[in-house]
């Protein structure tokens, strides 16, 4: 069932954004257009991972994935939102929590499974957190990349921009690694 509610929340996404790149492409509005070409690729990634892996997703993050998309490239960058200021930050705050999720995710598929009480909990918050940070690093180093090799402006504020960016990345990890500590905590004490 959750292979199926991926695909199809994943499909919808990317004919959503299939049929707003056309529009913006026959409006003559390259950036949008170009950024909805974008959110038909990141919206196919959850499809392309279905499709071709035995890969089993947690729902809610392939949901938050979308809901994410939704706020960062239709309503941040098509819409203007990051115009206002706060959206930007906003964004990588969940993002961050985003990424701790999967994080966690990630660490309960390759943990042993008899290892439950030998993990201690700082463990699973250092590596929860590290793991969203990591994930708002490799994101810095992209829109860096994408401004010096390809004369984008990704890094509007420069480095004002960017450490805003990674401290918010941060603090959303930080509440999800906290919250994973504490949880691994009390399963040790059961």
């Amino acid at each position: 069932m959750n292979r199926k509610l991926v695909i199809l929340f994943s499909t919808l996404y990317v004919i959503f954004m299939a049929v707003l790149a056309v529009y913006y492409y026959q409006n003559e509005d390259s950036f949008k257009s170009t950024v909805a070409i974008g959110g038909i690729i990141c919206g196919a990634i959850p499809l392309i991972l279905a499709f071709f892996t035995k890969l089993q997703f947690n729902l809610p993050i392939v949901l938050s994935y979308l809901i994410f998309l939704i706020g960062s490239q239709y309503f941040g960058s098509i819409l203007g939102w990051y115009g206002l200021g706060w959206w930007d930050t906003f964004m990588h705050f969940i993002s961050g929590a985003i990424l701790a999720f999967s994080g966690i995710a990630l660490y309960e598929r390759l943990i042993h499974r008899n290892a439950g009480e030998a993990i201690s909990p700082w463990f699973v918050f250092l590596f929860t957190l590290s793991f969203a940070a990591l994930g708002g690093v490799l994101w810095e180093v992209y829109e860096f990349s994408c401004d010096q090799l390809i004369g984008m402006t990704l890094q509007g504020g420069g480095n004002k921009d960017t450490m805003t960016d990674l401290i918010a990345d941060s603090l959303g990890g930080l509440v999800i690694a906290i919250w994973a500590g504490i949880r691994t905590n009390k399963k040790i004490k059961k």
